[in-house]
């Protein structure tokens, strides 16, 4: 009797939490086709639905007004993307000095593994060519992974706008049906849940918004004044990148680290860019994140780094983005539920 207590005290018995964490994950896994682009559906439509309503307000109708804020929507993506494209194909122009230099640099390399290890030219070819053949499958496996992602992408692009459109404008009729599926009781905190997690990742998102545009401006001015080139395209880069958490500075700093090091053959540069990352994220993390975001979702770090890992296993690249949101809505339906104020606690950073 004292263990059933002691299970039941967060009002779910833990039989109830496994049995909801294995459908869940079966309906995950073998719904991602469907999952993935109406998830980014949803959360499109929490942005736009206050631009949505206010257009509504103004006597325009529904359609014009979700048409028109998604119009604007996509004509920024495609403004950013375009931009980045032109400094991408900037890159590609130079591509033969860069090879140049790459392979002035590889020769160096060579030279000082001779005189350092005392490894011959052979040996060295030979240790290159086991490697080559061991990393083969590897290679062609990352290569089916890469034509995956852009089918999934272009299906993404397509999708999630024609969901997105469609959810806004039958939003009443879904509010609605979600209402018959619960209790008469349990409405007014559904409506509050609903009305919380739009007005926070309206908030939420245009905050972040404004992050990668500081971000963005203040990593291409360090890089230009550290000398790197295309300094806009690798400091935008890197910023959009942290949308991924943790991982994706790391990724985003690859290639201008790299980039400092082939054009200037020194350490100093890419320890350069490396600082000059270190203290943007620093910034980033403690001022600018802090001003720009007013309505700031408190997700302790061990489960939003958890989410992510979990993300990444189930829907890859799309989970890893995706997760951290439905963590934070969990989190508003525990905040908002008596029974659920234990995994509240276990979510929250206090």
């Amino acid at each position: 009797m004292i263990n059933r207590r002691i299970i039941s005290t967060s009002g779910i018995s833990i039989t109830t939490v496994l049995q909801v964490m294995v459908y869940g994950g079966i309906v995950l896994v073998f719904g991602k086709p469907l999952l993935i682009p109406l998830s980014f559906a949803m959360l499109i439509s929490f942005i736009l639905f206050p631009v949505c309503n206010w257009l509504e307000r103004k006597s325009l109708s529904r359609m014009s007004a979700i048409l028109f804020s998604m119009s604007i929507l996509m004509m920024i993506v495609s403004g950013i993307v375009f931009l980045l494209i032109q400094q991408f194909i900037s890159f590609l122009n130079e591509w033969t000095i860069i090879k140049e230099k790459l392979v002035a640099t590889i020769e160096d390399s060579s030279i000082y593994l001779f005189n350092t290890f005392h490894i011959n030219r052979e040996q060295q070819n030979q240790i290159l060519k086991e490697l080559v053949n061991q990393s083969g499958g590897n290679i062609i496996s990352i290569i089916r992974q890469m034509i995956s992602v852009y089918s999934l992408s272009l299906v993404l692009v397509i999708l999630v706008p024609i969901y997105s459109v469609l959810i806004l404008y039958y939003r009443a009729r879904l509010v609605k049906a979600l209402y018959m599926v619960f209790p008469i009781e349990s409405r007014v905190g559904i409506k509050k849940i609903l009305s919380q997690t739009i007005t926070a990742y309206y908030n939420f998102i245009k905050g972040m918004g404004i992050v990668y545009f500081v971000v963005g401006t203040l990593n291409s001015l360090g890089l230009l004044l550290i000398g790197v080139p295309h300094a806009i395209l690798f400091g935008y880069i890197a910023a959009i990148l942290t949308f991924i958490p943790y991982v994706g500075i790391i990724v985003g700093s690859l290639l201008p680290i790299t980039m400092a090091w082939i054009t200037y053959s020194s350490i100093w540069y890419p320890l350069g860019v490396v600082a000059l990352f270190s203290f943007v994220q620093y910034l980033e993390a403690n001022l600018i994140f802090p001003l720009a975001v007013s309505n700031r979702l408190k997700i302790n770090a061990l489960v939003t780094l958890v989410a992510i890992i979990l993300g990444g296993v189930v829907w890859g690249v799309a989970g890893m983005i995706l997760f951290v949101p439905f963590l934070a809505i969990a989190k508003l339906i525990t905040d908002n539920s008596p029974r659920l104020k234990t995994w509240s606690t276990l979510l929250g950073t206090s």
